[in-house]
């Protein structure tokens, strides 16, 4: 087992990443104080539910368990309540650890449930897909989706531990997996040149999960995430950089309607198209643009993004978190390693979307 720490003072927290470790009372018995309430899909229940239910047997933690709806379609008040509602119907209090058991999803509503139940009950994550383990589960997003723009609604609120355990991704379906693969890269684009060739020279056993490229592909990015929310953890500054490619991303996902295409694969499109504007701004060359464009289609993701109508990406685009006073910020490349964030005129992206997206 590898463990590291998001370093936030009081509210520091562990990441443990290693094979079973929902198998492991231990991590439970120490970190759960009352009575435990487990979350998680009707997906996922089926896999690994009753796994965590005799772990937490044996570390004598009671628990209740909720079931949700599955996919990013269900990221929404009416799924909110069911949370809400079984802890309300049990008489849950502020004694209670949420446990998140599954990826981004159930990461997201759990967390915003604990974060807003009683004004704040801790939770715990044991995210199950790629994508959540390399980049959800850490750092203390929490959010709902509005119709009108996707996590606009949430809070900043930090888990208690962190729990990666590598043997979940056996069972993920392959789509999710290339999807996961989408926020590794990202951090090779934004934070680490080395990264990003050691990913360029090993993407192939990656995608084929051998354990020590896999375990050092979600090392570290989970190194690079617990760093980069030590420095920024309310996105003021250099956290923003982890949205790259996520401001054109969640156009898409919003514009084709949530679970169309999933997460990873809207900001692997939206990667490609963020490099591309950092050429038209000159920040970036076309070579480096070119590596972004190739590492996107060599994981089997997306490279083309769909055509929404340049309009429609604006109107969707304004919503986005990181917009001030109407303008849309974006994530762009200095340098392969190096983002930064910058407005750009609308003539601008619009003609790169004319240019680059398809029918």
């Amino acid at each position: 087992m590898d463990e590291l720490r998001v370093a936030l003072a009081e509210r520091s927290y562990p990441i443990r990443i290693g094979a079973a470790l929902i198998d492991e009372p231990a991590h439970f018995a120490a970190t759960v104080k009352g009575r435990a309430a487990i979350v998680t899909s009707d997906r996922i229940a089926p896999l690994l539910l009753a796994r965590l239910r005799a772990t937490l047997q044996h570390a004598r933690v009671p628990a209740i368990e909720i079931l949700l709806p599955d996919g990013e379609a269900a990221t929404t008040w009416e799924t909110l309540n069911l949370v809400y509602n079984a802890l309300l119907a049990e008489r849950c209090d502020r004694g209670t650890t949420l446990i998140a058991l599954g990826g981004g999803v159930v990461g997201d509503i759990t967390g915003f449930a604990a974060a807003t139940y009683q004004r704040g009950i801790p939770f715990i994550q044991v995210p199950t897909t790629l994508l959540a383990q390399v980049d959800s589960s850490v750092g203390g997003k929490t959010a709902i989706n509005h119709p009108l723009g996707k996590n606009m609604i949430g809070a900043f609120y930090q888990p208690v531990l962190v729990l990666a355990d590598t043997d979940t991704l056996a069972t993920l379906p392959e789509r999710e997996f290339r999807a996961g693969v989408a926020e590794v890269v990202k951090y090779g684009f934004i934070y680490d040149a080395v990264f990003l060739e050691w990913l360029e020279n090993h993407l192939d056993a990656l995608m084929r999960r051998e354990p020590r490229a896999l375990a050092h592909a979600i090392r570290r990015s989970c190194e690079i995430k617990a760093e980069i929310v030590a420095q920024d953890e309310r996105e003021s500054g250099v956290r923003a950089w982890l949205n790259l490619g996520h401001t054109f991303g969640h156009a898409i996902e919003a514009g084709l309607g949530y679970g169309q295409w999933l997460h990873g694969e809207a900001v692997a499109a939206g990667m490609v198209l963020a490099a591309e504007l950092s050429v038209s701004m000159g920040l970036l060359q076309p070579a480096e643009a070119r590596r972004v464009r190739d590492l996107v289609t060599r994981a089997g993701l997306p490279a083309r993004a769909p055509d929404l109508g340049a309009a429609r990406y604006l109107e969707l685009m304004r919503v986005d978190k990181k917009a001030q006073g109407g303008a849309i910020r974006y994530v762009l490349l200095k340098r392969l390693g190096e983002a930064c964030l910058d407005a750009v005129p609308d003539d601008t992206v619009s003609a790169l979307l004319v240019r680059l997206t398809r029918a």
